[in-house]
């Protein structure tokens, strides 16, 4: 008889009805169904007595590419009906498409992502032509609404017309001819008996061709493409949710407001509209918005007078939506009502709308039967769990400096950078270098903890492995986003990854190397190298993935510092910080890295000379060379760089990088001294606030010997610490002087006063 072809769309209760009224009718040998080809061993697994929805979940690792993937089942979706209906007629079912780790599927994240999407101009041109708003209101229009008469008809035609004569793409090129191959085989092996095959729409017209084209001669099963050399990765099954099915949740195909097609495929059109009303009505009044029985009449009154002018036989999903949204909304909108568009929630919704949706979505929740096979990243997970007495809900607070509360931290923080839920921390170290010793954590039940644990199982088969893969992953993705590249660095850290692959290096390396932010990069550097010098709290001390960073950032910071260019501005406190942690790392882990002193002073010197290059750069330039006892003349430096509008900018480098020999150096401080006193009094208001910042860099101790030498200098015999305590603050005295000259300046320029 050949194959019966079935385009349906993914999660489409009138498909489903059609897939099923097909298979029974025709009762044939063979169930041909768009799914994962490498679950065929497996379908008994995925046919358990479940509680849908649940999904397949697919990944994929090797050199180059990481990739996860899904393929969602709920009672509704075609494919699960044409699985369950095929075994129920005695058929043989099978899945025909690729896996979804094969490079068809890369970009994918969801197996049956809508081709609609793909082709919207004709699917614009439908909206427009039955003046509805978008697809998903066009399809209930077509299809699900109306009686199922000539249902087959009409799919045909609506996919015909999405797909066009335009050609695939490769990726569903190569899908197409596969799951050709699969046809055309079954129908060689049924031989008078029928074969249907159920898959999307976009592919039906593509399928009948190729199929035809091949003929029955071809009777050779397709064998199954298998997985490169040295990557890793399979399928399991996880539980699913309403919520991740929901295209308003963000979900990349298949039908919105799941829990209200459940009630159409249960229960029929008007069952599934009373069912919605009931739904929002009640998750309103639990949320103790008003909805009072007069609205309810209005809103089914509205509802069913506009499923008439509609052309509905029976209300539809937006007819019961715009019904409620104009008995219960009484005020005007900021954005446009979310199912008259597609996508997520947009900011701005009405309260009252978005808990319609939400409604519409519904709580429910999958769950895999006991006897479903697990990654072995789940037992391993659970294992470390009720080892360390971390596997009952309650609050936990661990000392850092305790081995064992240290090796519990590590778990923890492992299941956080998974993104398994549950697992909260509340305090904790937060840098590396802060003398924090205690973390706080909260552990609850999470219904998403196994069905993340699942996927995460795509990592590796044990936390550790899991995490640093996750971490690793994340530190490809940095590029030139330190502050990225910092965070992934101390979660290794939590997490007892210290050392990472010498692919993982080069990571770190190249993201090092691709930073654009002087002052982003200076704090990396910063906080790696302390962790490098004294964490043994976190196990991190001596590391080699944060001596590379404090390598690659070192040679980074110095190029970047030596092309900044600009005239007179504020000082930059990042960009200064950022020359004091290269010098830090040139004096604390310079030889243990074989970091060269030589190339760094040689550029600090480039800098300090530089008239192009920054007041506050050249100053912590000269300073940098200076610290690390190069041959300088600071007094003939600082008299160089003295003009008022930049002074205190070039002190505030110096400063930051040579404080200490600043203080013991001869006539620096006295040469500072008669330059400030001898400012006139514009150039002094001038440079007040820069000289303030710059000499913010010394501490209290060290500006009360500054004190002391002015006060010796001028021979008053006075507290030093007196004068660091005015009885008005600096920044109202330099106002107020400012202020006194303005008027001094009208007044002269008035003849009010002699100049």
């Amino acid at each position: 008889m050949g194959a019966t072809f079935i385009g349906v769309r993914h999660h489409s209760p009138a498909c489903a009805r059609l897939v099923v009224d097909t298979i029974e009718q025709l009762r044939p040998a063979y169930v041909l169904v768009e799914g994962p080809a490498d679950m065929n061993d497996r379908l008994d697994e995925l046919l358990l007595d479940h509680e849908l929805p649940v999904a397949v979940f697919t990944s994929y690792r090797d050199a180059d590419r990481q990739h996860a993937s899904w393929a969602p089942f709920c009672a509704y979706s075609p494919e699960w009906v044409a699985l369950s209906a095929g075994r129920e007629v005695a058929a043989q079912v099978r899945f025909i498409d690729l896996p979804a780790w094969h490079p068809a599927f890369a970009g994918r994240r969801n197996r049956y992502a809508d081709a609609e999407q793909r082709y919207a101009d004709v699917v614009e041109r439908l909206c427009r032509t039955f003046a509805v708003d978008n697809v998903d209101t066009l399809w209930d229009h077509l299809f699900e609404v109306p009686p199922a008469d000539d249902l087959a008809e009409r799919l045909a035609v609506y996919f015909d017309l999405v797909r066009g004569e335009s050609a695939a793409g490769p990726q569903d090129t190569q899908r197409e001819e596969y799951m050709a191959r699969w046809v055309r085989a079954a129908v060689a092996d049924a031989g008078d008996r029928p074969v249907v095959v159920v898959t999307g729409g976009f592919h039906r017209p593509a399928l009948i061709r190729l199929t035809a084209q091949g003929g029955t001669s071809d009777t050779v099963w397709p064998a199954m493409p298998g997985m490169p050399n040295g990557a890793t990765g399979g399928s399991y099954l996880v539980p699913y949710s309403f919520r991740r099915l929901d295209a308003f949740d963000g979900y990349q195909s298949g039908m919105p407001s799941p829990d209200y097609y459940q009630q159409l495929w249960d229960a029929g059109p008007h069952a599934a509209a009373d069912h919605l009303v009931a739904a929002v009505v009640g998750r309103l009044r639990d949320r103790r918005q008003p909805v009072s029985t007069a609205d309810l009449i209005a809103a089914r009154a509205t509802a069913d007078g506009l499923a008439r002018i509609r052309g509905h036989q029976h209300p539809a999903r937006v007819d019961i939506l715009d019904g409620l949204a104009a008995a219960l909304v009484n005020e005007a909108l900021d954005v446009a009502l979310p199912w008259s568009t597609r996508g997520t929630l947009t900011a701005g919704t009405h309260p009252a709308i978005v808990e319609m949706v939400a409604a519409l979505s519904g709580d429910r929740v999958g769950r895999l039967h006991p006897t479903t096979p697990l990654p072995p990243l789940v037992h391993n997970a659970h294992a470390e769990l009720e080892r360390h007495g971390l596997d009952r809900p309650g609050d936990v607070r661990l000392r850092l400096t305790d081995v064992t509360d240290r090796e519990r931290s590590r778990i923890l923080h492992r299941l956080r950078v998974l993104r398994i839920p549950g697992f909260t921390r509340h305090a904790g170290p937060a840098t590396g270098i802060d003398p924090v010793l205690d973390e706080d954590w909260t552990v609850r039940a999470d219904d998403n903890r196994l069905p993340a644990l699942i996927e995460a199982g795509g990592y590796g088969r044990e936390l550790d492995e899991a995490a640093t893969a996750v971490l690793a992953e994340r530190i490809g993705a940095a590029a030139g986003d330190v502050t990225q590249l910092a965070g992934a660095l101390f979660d290794a850290a939590l997490c007892g990854s210290g050392d990472l692959s010498d692919r993982i290096l080069q990571d770190v390396t190249r993201a090092v190397a691709a930073a654009a932010d002087l002052g982003a990069l200076g704090r990396v550097l910063a906080v790696a190298l302390a962790l490098w010098r004294h964490d043994h709290l976190l196990g991190a001390a001596r590391s080699g993935t944060l001596g590379a960073v404090i390598a690659a950032g070192v040679q980074r910071i110095l190029w970047l510092a030596e092309g900044v260019r600009g005239g007179i501005a504020p000082a930059d406190g990042p960009r200064i910080d950022a020359l004091v942690a290269v010098r830090d790392a040139l004096v604390h882990a310079g030889p243990a890295l074989t970091l060269d002193p030589g190339t760094a002073l040689d550029v600090a010197a480039r800098i300090a000379a530089d008239a192009d290059a920054p007041p506050d750069l050249r100053g912590a330039a000269f300073g940098f060379g200076w610290s690390l006892r190069a041959e300088v003349e600071p007094v003939r430096a600082v008299r160089g760089a003295y003009a008022p509008a930049s002074v205190g900018d070039w002190l505030a480098g110096l400063f930051a990088l040579a404080r200490e020999e600043v203080l013991a150096a001869d006539g620096v401080l006295g040469l500072l001294d008669d330059l400030v006193s001898g400012m006139g009094e514009d150039d002094f208001l001038v440079a007040l606030p820069a000289l303030r910042q710059a000499f913010a860099y010394f501490p209290p101790r060290e500006r009360e010997t500054i004190a002391r030498h002015v006060l010796s200098r001028r021979g008053v015999a006075a507290s030093a610490r007196a004068l660091l305590r005015l009885p008005t603050a600096p920044d109202l005295v330099a106002a107020g002087r400012a202020l006194d000259q303005r008027v001094d300046v009208v007044l002269t320029r008035e003849g009010l006063v002699s100049a």
